[in-house]
């Protein structure tokens, strides 16, 4: 390896090496962990090992094909991470666990039979052509679900008078990273770094760390693990009305789409975490802006619930329906339900029975 190899290496390296650190912080160390953190954490882990890969190829063309493999699993989980970075940064995942959990151990599966089928050792042209091409054509149309993400984002980005978040920046700029290094990868115009291998290394690298510097030195304007990115710094300030509706909507979509409403010990501070506010900043949003209580507002969604069951009809007894939406007694279930409805629940159903008679 003579002297400009050795520094091709060491500059390639060191984006590599620094990138399986962050990963590692975002995965395991950071707090408070949030979904956009730890998809980005994978998204940073994907992209290592396909560029861990194509380094050690570039030095080592005798390399074992267990470490292409490992590569080409990246390489398989980077268009997944991309989108569900995105999609968990502009709070629009909630819902998405099961799909989520499911796009990975497909990937992961598919990889690990096809190792075990057809190993690149004995059969390389399986891998370099038929699952080299899937897995361009599924990172091609994961790059195409995250700028649709990001539509909104662009159409401000390029019109006149519009001006996007830090947040909003840094996704734009991680969504381009991401299509810059695979292009600098195929395309021959980057052959003057004597091979595409080490041509994608290089720019991983230098994206790697101009993304890190816009991350670092936006940290104190703007949080893009915050789940409401510009929304969250409300101390000792009141809240506007436009401010309390996007974080309304985010509580929403939190509380349904995972349930919390069920969970009889919910504490204020519990849901609080899940949107990455204070406790104290909850209360006034709750108190100031809606005019309710925490209990009041959790029972909301217990009772709608309740309502729900009661019009299904499923032979749950009434009293059990109570436990079920999360209250913790039969007498607080009642006390609520008389409050919302101005009825009680067996009046409440057989109001529905004279209704659905006539």
């Amino acid at each position: 390896m003579n002297l400009g190899q050795q520094i091709l290496f060491f500059f390639s390296a060191l984006g590599a090496f620094n990138g399986f650190i962050i990963s590692a912080y975002l995965l395991f160390f950071k707090k408070p962990k949030s979904t956009a953190s730890f998809f980005l954490g994978l998204l940073l882990f994907s992209l290592c090992l396909k560029i861990s890969k194509s380094l050690l190829f570039y030095f080592y063309p005798a390399l074992p094909g267990i470490y292409i493999q490992i590569g080409i699993l990246g390489s398989s989980l980077v268009g997944p991470s991309l989108f569900y970075f995105i999609q968990s940064a502009l709070g629009q995942d909630a819902k998405n666990t099961a799909l989520q959990k499911g796009t990975y151990l497909f990937w992961v599966l598919a990889i690990v039979m096809a190792s075990i089928i057809a190993p690149y050792g004995s059969e390389p042209g399986v891998w370099e052509n038929y699952m080299g091409s899937v897995i361009s054509m599924q990172f091609t149309v994961y790059i195409i679900l995250s700028a649709w993400l990001l539509r909104n984002v662009f159409v401000k980005f390029f019109s006149k008078g519009e001006k996007i978040s830090t947040t909003e920046r840094l996704l734009l700029s991680v969504l381009i990273g991401n299509i810059i290094v695979p292009v600098a990868f195929k395309l021959p115009i980057f052959s003057f770094f004597n091979g595409h291998c080490i041509s994608g290394a290089l720019f991983f690298s230098a994206v790697l760390y101009l993304n890190t510097f816009l991350f670092i030195s936006r940290r104190k304007t703007s949080n893009l693990f915050s789940d409401n990115q510009d929304l969250v710094r409300y101390a000792n300030k009141k809240i506007t009305e436009e401010q309390a509706t996007a974080l309304t909507d985010r509580l929403q979509k939190i509380i349904l789409g995972e349930e919390l409403y069920k969970n009889p010990d919910l504490k204020l501070n519990d849901l609080a975490k899940k949107i990455n506010i204070s406790g104290h900043q909850l209360s006034q949003l709750l108190n100031d802006n809606l005019g309710k209580s925490f209990a009041a507002y959790i029972n909301g969604f217990r009772i709608n619930e309740a309502c729900e069951l009661i019009v299904n009809d499923k032979g749950i007894k009434l009293e059990a329906i109570g436990y079920e939406v999360g209250f913790n007694s039969k007498s607080t279930f009642y006390t609520a339900f008389k409050k919302y409805k101005q009825t009680t629940p067996m009046q409440y159903k057989e109001q529905l029975l004279v209704v659905s008679s006539n």
